[in-house]
């Protein structure tokens, strides 16, 4: 057990790093890059029962400290993802990973989760009930707490790895909504996905963005991402999963002191691809300078 080590729902990571879905494919793009073996782990892709193209372009626009995304859960479907992508993710990741799972009804993410739950490489599942950018799903169920807890129990009744609920930060009470999704037998939460946005180019007077509104994310969100997960870790008994504009060594520390046992890091991975690297080499030297002994320590360490 080394000093960056956390256990995450019964599985132990090296460090509490994790890529977050979307910002880092299906892992092998990246491991052109690095040893992608460094990480804790990394969340794929958002996969749904059939392939989807996603929104109209164009679906990414700037902001002051961040970026919006209207990507609209872009994938190949669960049986391309099984079939293809995760024997080509074999050859370069030896870590269990974390599956991303997406719906448009209870019934498709009971199938896809049914469905990956049979597949030895993937450690978790990280239902995401919280994307704000497809119309008809994602986060309607994460917005009202009974449809939360409908889609939580429905999930884990068909699968025996952990489930992770993602949950929206677009709600007046998050914690409402994780307590609920706890209630339901969630192993963890993750929080925050991105918060709906929108620009307009003050030239055509249009939105910037095909589908009008898209997530925002980036180091614009980080303070509220670090409010959200600080209470929803004081509001219940299973992990947390921080995440929202990360981009730092410092940035895990501050998570993980709001409770976080693990920290995603999403827009950070898109501006540079070795990001989480180069934070997993930066995170001892910056224990060292706030003379923290073992991340695990300071999990929940603010008052």
């Amino acid at each position: 057990m080394g000093r960056l080590s956390v256990d995450l729902c019964g599985i132990e990571l090296d460090n509490p790093v994790i890529p977050a879905s979307g910002t880092f494919g299906y892992g092998y793009e990246f491991a052109e890059y690095y040893d992608i073996n460094l990480l804790g782990t990394f969340s794929f892709k958002g996969t749904t029962r059939e392939a989807r193209f996603g929104n109209a372009t164009p679906r990414i626009a700037e902001a002051p400290s961040g970026l919006l995304n209207a990507v609209g859960l872009q994938n190949p479907g669960v049986d391309k993802v099984i079939s293809e992508e995760l024997p080509r993710l074999q050859r370069v990741f030896r870590k269990p990973v974390m599956a991303n799972v997406s719906g448009f009804s209870v019934e498709e993410y009971v199938e896809v989760c049914r469905r990956l739950d049979s597949q030895e490489q993937i450690g978790w599942l990280e239902v995401n009930i919280s994307c704000p950018n497809v119309h008809g799903g994602g986060m309607s169920f994460g917005t009202d707490p009974r449809q939360a807890a409908a889609v939580t129990k429905a999930v884990k009744a068909v699968t025996k790895k952990p489930v992770i609920m993602k949950l929206s930060p677009n709600v007046t009470d998050i914690t409402v909504i994780a307590k609920a999704c706890e209630d339901a037998g969630a192993d963890a939460v993750s929080l925050i996905n991105t918060l709906l946005s929108m620009r307009i180019d003050l030239k055509t007077r249009k939105p910037l963005l095909a589908n009008k509104t898209g997530g925002l994310s980036g180091p614009a969100v980080f303070p509220l991402a670090v409010r959200m997960v600080y209470q929803v870790a004081k509001a219940v008994s299973i992990p947390v999963v921080g995440l929202g504009g990360v981009s730092s060594a410092e940035d895990v520390i501050e998570m993980m002191l709001a409770g976080a046992t693990a920290v995603e890091v999403g827009a950070a991975n898109l501006v540079e691809p070795c990001a989480c690297r180069e934070i997993i080499e930066q995170l001892p030297a910056v224990m060292d300078q706030y003379h923290i002994n073992t991340l695990r320590e300071i999990i929940g360490g603010t008052n």
